[in-house]
């Protein structure tokens, strides 16, 4: 029986009993969805609900009487064993072992779509992510973004939304003016300028551009050329870092093109048109504090320029009239002040705050030896997306920067990751894996084949814990979707494969030299393919391979 299922029988129970007038709803009142979680204690039963607790002031009676109601009509289900009451109303559901050892029929029947669901059909999310400047390689925290974001559009179109992963590139601005000085002055052999950038990489741009262009130096603006040509060399080298990341984006977006296509002038005459922006200093301020900022902002500066939130404003109504119902920000952990100020933006232009979601990033830091690893070779002070992958591959960067909150600094250990060993958490959960692969080319061997089930079989300790595991899945999924949080998903799958290591230590798919094939063998083969999947479904998530062999 999996969690759908039984969620489906307790609200058939529930419905009952209102029919019945065991239970009375007050006027108005409807009944609420049924929701099943693993206890944390398995003593405490396969699945737990707190319908009763959430239903006393619908019903207008304790949450222990709501609760010994409903505990007589789910004894009588097939499949139920028991039903205990705890604490103040939780109801404790023990499933017959037949019945719970459904669930590795299901799975396998159900394939990549088991954990797949269509509660977010038809919300259309913006996520934007990542969004380096154009002015180096990606550094650490924009490659956490990379992991994280990646993972959340995968989770959400699991769970049916349909989502739009999107770059912004912010090639406006000084610093774009910098990143060109920079350029200019390695290409003549000069020192970079007081606030310029560093670092190897700026002189490799800089003779790529000459490679190309020659007479670069000599052109009527050399400074432009070396921007405009710095730049698209700039955003091809992080296009193709993130592909080799396995991150590939929707939408790459130009904050250049809301100035060259009037977008922000247009807006900005529209708000003072509507007294969201004033005068004030020799510059205009939008009134974001009506809206819940901490102070109005500066929107066009005292010399006529722009400040960054321009671009916001005409970015944001850019995302909407593309059909966004959501748009989610992952910002760098140096943007607290964003939250307010991309809401209040919304709210100025007459839109709903609640259509901005804002996700900040901590800091990641790389270990090694126990010591800090500060310096790259190509980006100066900077440890870029590279570096990283150089040092331990795609899959264990993506799976060890997404199985932590995003509200959390990190410690990347390197030689940990370069471990074949169960302290290693992605080669636990890849091994995982593969050994269930293993285990399959072992029993086509042995002559074991999924050809009969008797979910009864399953009763060992070790199978009842595997089994939990695996209807846990989708409501992780779930809850990774609703809370914004991927890292519930790596974690889940370290509890997963734990629990397949200890039922592989307990239970034979295979029979023994002198033995014959059995349907506890056959019914077996289905549990560990059942795992296998779960693992496979997981990892995609993450954007983690999953290994046949290791």
């Amino acid at each position: 029986m999996t969690p759908e299922e039984l969620s489906a029988a307790v609200s058939a129970c529930l419905g009952e009993s209102v029919a019945q007038g065991e239970l009375s709803l007050g006027e108005g009142q409807e009944l609420p969805p049924v929701k099943v979680e693993r206890p944390r204690n398995r003593d405490h039963g396969d699945w737990a609900t707190n319908i009763a607790m959430q239903l006393t002031k619908k019903v207008g009676r304790p949450p222990r009487e709501v609760a010994e109601i409903l505990k007589g009509r789910l004894e009588a289900l097939d499949g139920v064993a028991s039903v205990d009451i705890a604490g103040p109303g939780f109801l404790n559901i023990t499933l017959d072992a037949a019945a719970a050892g459904e669930l590795a029929r299901t799975v396998v029947e159900q394939g990549r779509a088991y954990g797949r669901t269509d509660s977010m059909a038809g919300q259309a999310i913006n996520l934007e992510f990542v969004s380096a400047n154009p002015t180096g390689p990606i550094h650490l925290g924009g490659t956490r973004w990379a992991a994280v974001g990646d993972s959340l559009a995968r989770v959400f179109e699991s769970q049916g939304a349909a989502v739009t992963r999107e770059y912004y590139f912010n090639d406006h601005g000084a610093q774009i003016d910098r990143f060109a000085q920079s350029l200019l002055a390695a290409a003549r052999n000069e020192p970079a300028p007081e606030d310029g950038y560093g670092g190897a990489y700026i002189a490799e741009i800089a003779d790529r551009i000459l490679a190309q262009d020659p007479q670069a130096l000599e052109s009527e603006d050399p400074q432009e050329t070396f921007r405009a040509a710095g730049v698209d060399f700039m955003f091809g080298d992080i296009k193709e870092s993130l592909r080799e990341f396995g991150v590939d984006f929707d939408v790459w977006f130009h904050e250049n093109s809301l100035f060259e296509d009037g977008a922000v002038d247009t807006l900005l005459e529209q708000l003072k048109q509507q007294d969201s922006l004033y005068f004030n200093d020799g510059a205009w301020w939008l009134r974001s504090t009506d809206h819940g900022d901490d102070k109005d902002r500066v929107v066009i500066k005292s010399d006529g320029n722009a400040a960054y939130i321009a671009g916001d404003i005409a970015y944001f109504k850019n995302k909407r009239d593309r059909g966004a119902d959501l748009c989610i920000y992952m910002l760098g952990a140096d943007h607290h002040g964003y939250v307010a100020r991309l809401k209040a933006v919304a709210a100025s232009l007459g839109d709903d705050p609640a259509k901005v979601e804002v996700m900040i990033g901590q800091m990641v830091n790389l270990v090694k030896d126990g010591v800090a690893v500060r310096m790259s070779k190509r980006a100066g002070t900077v440890v870029t997306m590279e570096d990283l992958v150089g040092a331990v591959g795609v899959d264990a960067a993506r799976y060890s920067l997404t199985r932590y909150s995003v509200d959390s600094n990190i410690d990347i250990d390197l030689d940990l990751l370069a471990k074949r060993s169960n302290e290693n958490p992605v080669f636990y959960v890849q091994y995982a894996h593969a050994r269930t692969c293993a285990v399959d080319r072992n029993a086509e061997a042995a002559g074991v084949t999924r050809e009969a089930f008797d979910a009864a079989l399953l009763t060992h300790e070790t199978e009842g814990e595997l089994l939990a595991a695996l209807g846990a899945y989708p409501s992780v999924v779930a809850e990774a979707a609703a809370l914004r949080e991927p890292h519930r998903v790596a974690r889940h799958l370290e509890a997963l494969a734990g629990a397949y290591h200890r039922w592989y230590g307990a239970c034979r798919v295979t029979p023994q030299t002198e033995e014959t094939v059995t349907d506890t063998h056959r019914t077996r083969l289905w549990l560990n393919d059942a795992t296998r999947q779960v693992l496979a479904n997981g990892l995609e998530l993450l954007g983690v391979s999953a290994p046949e062999r290791m």
